[in-house]
C-alpha cells in the first residue's frame, strides 16, 4: 500500500493556505514538503506537527491507497 496525502492538499485549499505556509506553521523542512508533495513516506512526528498546526487528525491529512 501506498499513503496518499491528497487529503492534506485539499486541506490546506480549502483554508487558502500556501506552501510556504505548512512550512511555517509546522516547521518542517522544505525537504519534507518536497517528500510529502512526492507521495514519499514521512516519519510519523512530521504528521504528528503537520496536524498541530493546522489543528486536525491524521485521517485528516492522508490515507492509504492499494
Amino acid at each position: 500500500m501506498a499513503i496518499s496525502y491528497f487529503r492534506l492538499w485539499r486541506l490546506l485549499e480549502k483554508r487558502g493556505l500556501t506552501r510556504k505556509d505548512i512550512i511555517w506553521l509546522s516547521g518542517i523542512s522544505e525537504s519534507t514538503y518536497r517528500k510529502l508533495l512526492a507521495g514519499d513516506s514521512v516519519r510519523l512526528d512530521v504528521l504528528e506537527r503537520v496536524c498541530t498546526a493546522l489543528r486536525v487528525d491524521i485521517g485528516d491529512v492522508c490515507s492509504f491507497k492499494r
